[in-house]
This record gives structure tokens, sequence and C-alpha cells, in this order.
């Protein structure tokens, strides 16, 4: 009689500590719902670098170091560009076989942001009249991708809700809470590869020549490119399970 009585005592037990009604399914719909929506590129990325060819490598050097101060100045000056907005990058000084006497080639770049995406044409012409010998980009980007991306997320459980409605109120029920929500989804770009591609082949013309002035042969062979921000997708997904009631 023993072992009957455990037993028993055990039934009582797990009917004491399974809730009501957890031996019927729970009633549930799931739904998955999708955002994709274009929103305009406010912010533009522009990379410009210096490379000079010295016979000793402190005199190349120094020419880096002066020219790119000069197209940072350049680059502060263009409109949307705040202070924190300008990065250099790695720098680097290499030997160089030329005939018989080698030289020394330095090299330095610099990234600027900028908030006015329509300015990007005048920052890489401003960087090439500072001095700048070489250009990449611009490339177009949302700058709060983050925001961006919340407001398609809402959007998209809004979606899924509604969704979800029509599904409940089919099956004869109404729909209770959500149970589960996952999400998922991304920024880019609508035109990421074209962006990438330098958009100038404007080249200054060199200084110090015959009939131009050292202080004005940049600008005046160098024209604003024409630029077009474009716009990037962002994309939400909301995969949401919701209570039938």
């Amino acid at each position: 009689m023993r072992p009957m009585r455990r037993l028993f005592a055990f039934l009582v037990l797990a009917a004491l500590v399974v809730p009501a009604g957890a031996s019927a399914a729970e009633r549930t719909v799931s739904v998955t719902a999708t955002v994709e929506r274009e929103v305009p590129n406010d912010t533009a990325e522009v990379n410009l670098s210096v490379s000079k060819e010295r016979a000793g490598r402190a005199a190349a050097l120094q020419v880096v170091a002066v020219r790119l101060k000069a197209v940072i100045a350049a680059a502060r000056g263009v409109a949307g560009v705040g202070p924190g907005d300008v990065t250099t990058g790695s720098i680097s000084i290499r030997r160089v076989e030329k005939g018989k006497r080698p030289v020394y080639r330095a090299s330095e770049g610099v990234m600027v942001v900028t908030h006015s995406p329509e300015a990007a044409g005048e920052l890489v012409a401003a960087g090439v009249a500072a001095g700048a010998t070489g250009t990449h980009g611009p490339t177009f980007f949302v700058g709060d991708r983050e925001a961006a991306y919340d407001a398609a997320l809402v959007e998209a459980l809004e979606k899924a809700k509604t969704k979800a409605a029509m599904l409940a109120a089919a099956a004869g029920a109404s729909l209770g809470p959500a149970i589960t929500i996952g999400e998922g989804g991304a920024v880019t770009p609508v035109d990421e590869a074209a962006a990438a591609e330098p958009v100038s082949k404007c080249v200054a013309a060199p200084q110090g020549g015959h009939g131009v002035s050292r202080k004005g042969a940049g600008a005046s062979a160098c024209a604003t490119p024409p630029v077009k921000p474009g716009r990037s997708t962002v994309s939400a997904t909301v995969d949401a399970t919701f209570a039938l009631q």
C-alpha cells in the first residue's frame, strides 16, 4: 500500500503545481510583417589624400604635412562640416626607385563628413584646389541609421498587429496581447556600389607654372563636380505571436 500512497501524493502535488487550463493548448496566431521605405540620404563622406615625392624622407613628409593642413582647412570651410567631422588616416613613407637616384614618397589621407550632402561636390573641389592629389567618394548615407530603422520597425509591428487581428476575426476570435516579438532589418544605400566610386577626375594644374600663380593654380583648374545624394532603403521585419481570446 505504501507505493500506492506515494503515487497518490505525487499526483496531488502535480495538480497543485500545474496551472488550471495548462492541459489545453493555448490558442495563438503568428504573423510576419515587413516594411520597406526610402529615406533621403542626409550625410556624405569624402576621402582626400596628399602624396608627394622628395629626395629625402623628412622633406617628403614635410611637404605632405603642409599640404594636408591646407586641405583640412579648406574642408572645414565647406557647408555641413563640423569640428568632429574630419579624421586623418594613416601616414606612409616609402622608397621609390626612379632612375639612378631613389626618391621617397610620403602619403597621408583625411576622411571628411558633411551633413549637407549636396555640398559633397564642393568638398571635393575645395580639397583638390587646396593640394589634395587623390579623392575617393563621395559616399552618401543616412546619418542616424538607428532612428530610421526604429521608425520602420514600429510601422512593421503595427502592420503585424493588423494582419493578426484580421486572421483572428476570420477564426472567430479576438486578438489578445503579444506573446513574442522578433525583429530584423537594415538600412542600405540604394546606389551603394556607385557611390563608392570617385565622382571627380578634377586635377589641379601644376603649381608655379608659367602664367599661373601658385596661390590660385589649383582653384582655377578645378570646377565643382555635380553630385546627387540619392536615397537609402530602410527595411524592417517583425515576427510576432499573439494570443487569441
